[in-house]
């Protein structure tokens, strides 16, 4: 199953209930000779009841087969992803990223 996907913005912070988000870098991987599209990013918990926090993440959009294909109405650039749902390819992808970007925590 092929999906849109909209890329968001770098830098610009995304203010949720415990605190907020940000993605700092976008990148992309070379997995089996496909192209794998991932973010980097921070999220700091500081409005949190249970204490302050905060965490580096990546997250992966997936395979990429049309990337930035076209913009959207609001002018962002929108590239077209397979998701990775199978958990073996999700481990090895996931050790590679934590390695590559010193990050923990990787979603899919």
């Amino acid at each position: 199953m092929l999906l849109d996907h909209v890329h968001p913005k770098l830098n610009q912070a995304v203010t949720a209930i415990g605190g907020q988000y940000s993605f700092m870098k976008q990148g992309t991987l070379s997995y089996q000779g496909r192209p794998i599209l991932y973010y980097v990013g921070y999220a700091l918990l500081d409005t949190s009841c249970c204490g302050v926090g905060g965490v580096s993440f990546a997250r992966v959009t997936g395979f990429v087969c049309d990337m930035a294909y076209k913009t959207n109405a609001s002018g962002a650039l929108v590239s077209r992803v397979e998701p990775i749902t199978d958990k073996t390819t999700q481990k090895q992808i996931r050790k590679v990223l934590q390695d590559r970007e010193s990050v923990y925590q990787v979603d899919f």
